[in-house]
């Protein structure tokens, strides 16, 4: 990721850690984790705690020892992973202090629902979703924290080497829970960007020499996967997928309970994660549409977090970006005109993959008006009778394109043009997002759903089976909103929207709403 904008993405966390230099393990970092256990072999609660200079955690490391087990053998690794265990149990006050516990865990359905049906709006309901869903301060922290750990056993390695989140951690559009994605940077070792000298000799390392620089990525994968396997504590259940596109370790940190894939040289990625945080920041509108398109996927089951057909998070969040430059007038530029404002410094071939935009880009306030709530129904109504069968998604050019590949669903990898990243998707699941999408376009149009008297009401009400909703209490109501039903309604009002769209909502105040008999 650019500089400026890595730095952009730790300010707007609040969150100016001071991560370790990779080649001392005592002396660059004023971060530790103790888990604060009462001395049994129990598993206490854990405390993050940033310490006030380095001196501080250098007199604990000192001062901490290698437990010793009467029927095992501690594996001799110092990390800033601590146990603080009371040796005086028996003579233990009962006075303690009171320490804030932070929130670290997912938000249950029933929370959200409670939480989203005293709102006043539904643009209201959608920024609720986004409070309760994103990341938190301290949980982003708690991840800078896991790679920091990881980079102290591969700095071993090679010690100019640096881990560092990209993904959902840093894009902006993360939730609690999601995975921690993290990137083994070797370029500074590598001296990919460093020029030569012009001077008549050069001095080169001796370095073993491998066929190309995906089995060079696969053997070091390999080895601090297993290093992380054998030394590093709470790291369980190591998984070495060497083989995949893009080769990675999977493994649990059970501490912090994240779910960790471990990358190498994997910078196209590095450039998507900063491009989507750049899109988060364009309009406060962006996140709180995906954060809330997002929880309506999981609790409709077209998004899953076993790996298979369905459609993933990072496919409806381009979905999402798709439809934003599509709006009259735009929300969002395309990845083209970003690219048109691009300076020198922002220009990235990678792997002869143009991954050029800028990185400062300053939009003006858009001119479009429309509300979540406009904005919601038009993802709804839009993909709803989307041409699937034919067209492509491309938040490079803001249009849809002729379909490349006979694919179910395909979206075009922004960077790497002839990628899909939806490929995996079959014709089933995306068949059931049709269907969810028509159906919901059509709650959203039933005006007794739309206020708060309604019970339940507006997003609200997208969240629950059709047949819980106020609109689906009389049976012949619940026969309505069938797919083909609801298809020709959102036919309907396509074309009287292009019929009117010059004249009736220009950005998105008025809406022609069919009479549904």
């Amino acid at each position: 990721m650019a500089a400026s904008v890595w730095r952009r993405v730790q300010a707007a966390a609040g969150r100016q850690l001071r991560l370790p230099r990779p080649h001392s393990r005592s002396s660059g970092s004023s971060v530790g984790a103790a888990p604060v256990a009462d001395g049994s072999e129990e598993p206490g609660h854990y405390a993050l705690v940033e310490f006030s200079g380095k001196e501080s955690i250098e007199a604990v490391q000192r001062a901490s020892t290698i437990p010793g087990l009467q029927h095992e053998c501690a594996v001799p690794f110092k990390s800033r992973f601590f146990n603080l265990r009371n040796n005086h149990l028996g003579s233990q006050t009962a006075i303690h202090p009171s320490v804030l516990r932070l929130k670290q865990s997912v938000i249950s359905l029933n929370e959200l629902l409670q939480n989203i049906s005293g709102a006043e709006s539904i643009d209201e309901q959608l920024y609720t979703v986004l409070e309760e869903m994103q990341l938190t301060e301290e949980n982003t922290r708690l991840r800078f924290l896991v790679c920091s750990l990881l980079n102290e056993i591969a700095a071993a390695y090679f010690p100019e080497c640096s881990i560092r989140p990209f993904g959902s951690t840093v894009n902006n559009f993360g939730k609690m829970g999601c995975d921690l994605d993290m990137f083994l940077d070797l370029d500074g070792i590598s001296g990919r960007n460093k020029t030569k000298p012009g001077g008549a000799f050069s001095v080169e390392y001796q370095t073993k020499r491998v066929a190309s620089e995906r089995v060079a990525t696969q053997s070091i994968l390999s080895v601090i996967g297993e290093c992380i396997d054998q030394f590093a504590p709470g790291c369980t259940g190591m998984q070495k997928i060497l083989n995949a596109r893009c080769p990675l370790v999977r493994f649990s940190h059970q501490p912090s309970g994240f779910q960790c894939d471990l990358t190498a040289n994997n910078r196209i990625a590095m450039r998507s994660t900063e491009l989507l945080y750049i899109y988060s920041t364009l309009d406060p509108r962006v996140r709180a549409l995906v954060f809330g398109i997002r929880c309506w996927a999981r609790v409709q089951g077209i998004t899953s977090s076993v790996p298979g057909a369905w459609i993933t998070n990072f496919s409806l969040t381009m979905m999402v970006l798709f439809l934003l430059q599509r709006r009259n007038p735009p929300i969002i530029p395309t990845l083209d005109q970003l690219k048109a404002q691009a300076a020198e410094k922002d220009v990235h071939i990678i792997e002869s993959h143009d991954c050029t935009f800028a990185s400062d880009y300053k939009m003006k306030s858009s001119q479009n008006t429309e509300t979540l709530e406009d904005l919601l129904q038009e993802f709804f109504e839009f993909y709803g009778s989307f041409a699937f069968n034919k067209m492509s998604i491309n938040i490079r050019k803001g249009k849809e394109q002729n379909k490349p590949e006979p694919s179910p669903l395909h979206i075009q990898n922004p960077f790497e043009q002839a990628l899909n990243v939806s490929k995996n998707v079959n014709q089933t699941q995306l068949d059931r997002f049709v269907r969810a999408a028509r159906e919901s376009a059509w709650i959203l149009q039933q005006e007794g759903l739309k206020h708060p008297k309604a019970e339940p009401w507006g997003f609200s009400a997208l969240l629950l089976p059709n047949s819980q909703t106020s609109m689906g209490k009389s049976k012949k109501r619940r026969r309505q909103p069938a797919s083909e039903r609801i298809k020709n309604l959102l036919d309907s009002l396509k074309a009287n929207k292009q019929s009117t769209d010059n004249l009736s909502r220009p950005n998105g105040h008025q809406k022609i709403i069919p009479i549904v008999r």
